[in-house]
């Protein structure tokens, strides 16, 4: 986090009061991943409005923006078994933290989400001549729902969760007016990094959804949504993550129109003659 916080506000000399907030950030990274603004200037002994210039400082709309990023950073730093330790200090029940928790993702994803970005990755799908959708483990769920989902409407969309010369066969097949989505949530896998690679080597487009807005592979991205993911538990939540996929079918079945309707309805009719249902 030290290192981060040093090289991003390098980009520009903050003045001494923003230099406070940012010396805040980079001792205090816990306190500082799930402060309010009005904590964070309490503790710098500056006032709101500086946080705020502190959070621009550094890239971002504002302070819900940057505490998502703070605290996607300090968790991902963090083992499986630290992070329930993490939670486990409350001695919340956790079913009710579970719900709490989603709750508190969903409503940093609404103030903090730019719909033209949901609308620029259903508009890449849409163009695009296939689509390979990525994720490891079960991070790729969000990946099964926007493959199975889109699929029905239509459009050639492939979920890949496999590794090794399977992944990289299935990039060499892939060229420009293609495109590659990408779900990197906590912690971002070797093979995952490497796909993306090969895919901006080969002029494929890609649409990166993940909880840190400087994730490794956002230099590589055509088209970025950052998502707040803390769970209650040990794993992060995937609640915001399903919810943009969610809102991208919504926009898809929206551009595919007519089309989209009808090919729904094939599948629909198939289904009843196969009785799958």
């Amino acid at each position: 986090m030290a290192d981060w916080i040093e090289e991003t506000s390098a980009r520009g000399r903050p003045g001494r009061a923003t230099e406070r907030v940012l010396g805040v950030l980079r001792d205090e990274p816990r306190f500082a991943s799930y402060a309010t603004a009005a904590e964070v200037a309490e503790r710098a002994e500056v006032n709101v409005a500086t946080v705020v210039r502190a959070a621009q400082h550094l890239g971002f709309s504002g302070w819900p923006a940057l505490r998502v990023e703070l605290r996607s950073r300090y968790l991902s730093s963090l083992s499986a078994g630290e992070v329930l330790a993490e939670h486990s200090e409350s001695g919340a029940d956790p079913v009710r933290a579970a719900v709490r928790a989603d709750r508190e993702n969903l409503r940093l994803l609404e103030r903090t989400l730019e719909p033209e970005r949901i609308e620029a990755i259903a508009a890449a799908i849409h163009g695009s001549r296939c689509t390979l959708v990525l994720g490891s483990g079960t991070f790729a769920a969000p990946g099964v729902q926007l493959s199975h989902a889109a699929v029905i409407m239509g459009y050639d969309v492939r979920i890949h969760d496999s590794a090794g010369t399977v992944l990289t066969n299935a990039l060499a097949r892939m060229g420009e007016g293609d495109l590659v989505v990408v779900c990197d949530l906590w912690m971002l896998p070797v093979a995952l990094r490497r796909a993306v690679e090969i895919a901006a080597e080969r002029s494929v487009r890609i649409a990166l959804i993940t909880d840190r807005r400087e994730s490794p592979l956002v230099s590589s991205a055509d088209e970025v949504v950052v998502v707040p993911s803390e769970g209650a538990g040990m794993f992060p939540s995937l609640t915001a993550a399903m919810t943009v996929v969610h809102a991208i079918l919504a926009e898809l079945a929206r551009v595919g129109g007519e089309k989209a309707l009808e090919s729904v309805r094939t599948a629909e009719r198939l289904w009843r003659d196969a009785e799958l249902f």
